[in-house]
């Protein structure tokens, strides 16, 4: 099996950062007892909010570096690897592949991916950043031009200027990414955040983003039973108010797909504004008569559930059904190294997770990228901490999005 081959480092000075990031590329490539790719052809960097002013130095430097790989990725307030995070520090990750150029295609505004174009995709990798117009309709007419109509991937964040996306050059709005061919094997899911704290309601009376009726009453007076609230107390309540998220999804059984678990095509957005005359309520987003709803708050123990839920999901779809005996017990062993077994054909992983989340959520610094490598084993994995999520053709929030690639070897 081909393992992808990453490194990743923080530095202050950005290529000091890179250089030792490339070291442990290039240490993992040349390993002559080594399983990991020899001819790059694809590479992902992403890289702090701290090196954006020299994003262009930076793509021009990995062009030299590596001639010939086509890269993407974008900027975050935090970069993801293997096990470890960066928030709010000068870092970068990179990771590079072997996949056969015919099987994926890089795309920006200055290369669309159109209808005419003659590569067939059957999923894509997309990233943007908040400038991008009309985003959400971009993400539903890009994922209808991939066969499987699923995307995955995510909104470039920074807190030092502007966000930016990467695709072969340095790009602000819009969307860029790679777009596979449905040969190129990977597996990705959605890991929800919240926990909802009412009932399944349904939106009656809508306008854009305000909700008027839900069940066929007063938005604000379902706010205030399901919070257990008096009216009353609203001044008083602020803090719990501003921790109200709301749970949307048009899809008639997925909002609680699980007993008190939300299912992977919830959008959480937060609730903005609260109209005490017509006992509205406003949310961060665009809503629909139809759509089901619940009020929810972010949960440690419930993000924590659901990450492992998708963590054992993806495992299950890369480990053989059946194993020799000798097989199986050499990858019960492996477990507990953490070492990636060959039985797995995982060959990397992409991460993308709402800046929201991350140490400072799960508790501890690193502790949402080290129970995917207790999960998945010590398989090569970079990502970032993004602005908004994305997958299949919605864009999320206070999500993760991870993404396996399998093992190219013999195919």
């Amino acid at each position: 099996m081909k393992l992808f081959a990453h490194g990743h480092a923080t530095h202050p000075d950005w290529r000091m950062a890179l250089s030792l990031a490339a070291a442990q590329v290039e240490v993992q490539r040349h390993d002559p007892g080594g399983a990991h790719i020899q001819a790059a052809t694809l590479g992902w960097v992403y890289f702090s909010d701290h090196y954006a002013a020299h994003a262009d130095a930076l793509m021009a430097e990995l062009g030299r570096r590596w001639p010939g790989v086509e890269w993407v990725g974008a900027s975050g307030m935090g970069v993801a690897a293997n096990g470890v995070e960066y928030i709010d520090e000068p870092a970068l990750a990179l990771m590079l592949s072997d996949l056969p150029r015919e099987r994926f295609r890089v795309f920006s505004g200055v290369r669309p991916l159109g209808p005419s174009d003659h590569f067939r995709a059957g999923t894509a990798q997309v990233h943007s950043d908040a400038s991008a117009g009309d985003l959400t309709d971009l993400i539903t007419e890009l994922s209808a031009r991939t066969s499987a109509g699923y995307l995955f991937g995510g909104i470039a964040s920074s807190g030092r200027g502007d966000p930016m996306h990467v695709a072969n050059g340095v790009f602000r709005g819009g969307v860029s990414g790679v777009a596979f061919a449905p040969r190129v094997k990977l597996v990705s899911r959605v890991t929800q955040g919240c926990q909802p704290v009412g009932p399944v309601r349904h939106v009656t009376q809508s306008l854009r983003n305000v909700i008027g009726l839900l069940d066929g009453r007063p938005a604000l007076d379902s706010l205030l039973l399901d919070l257990g609230l008096e009216e009353e107390a609203l001044r008083k309540s602020l803090s719990r108010l501003r921790d109200t998220l709301v749970g949307l999804s048009d899809r008639r059984d997925d909002l609680l797909s699980r007993p008190g678990q939300f299912g992977t095509d919830t959008l959480v957005r937060n609730l903005v504004g609260i109209d005490l005359q017509n006992r509205a309520l406003a949310i961060a987003g665009n809503v629909e008569n139809g759509m089901q709803m619940a009020f929810c708050r972010r949960d440690l123990q419930s993000a924590r559930r659901d990450l492992v839920r998708i963590c054992s999901e993806i495992r299950e779809e890369f480990e053989p059904e059946a194993l020799p005996r000798e097989a199986a017990l050499a990858m019960h062993a492996s477990d507990a190294t953490g070492a990636p077994h060959p039985g797995r054909r995982v060959a990397g992983a992409v991460y993308v997770s709402c800046m929201g989340r991350g140490g400072p959520h799960f508790g501890a610094p690193s502790a949402e990228l080290a129970l995917i490598r207790h999960a998945l084993g010590d398989v090569p994995l970079v990502g970032f901490f993004a602005a908004g999520e994305i997958a299949r053709h919605h864009l999320y929030g206070y999500t993760g999005v991870l993404t396996v690639f399998g093992s190219t070897d013999g195919d």
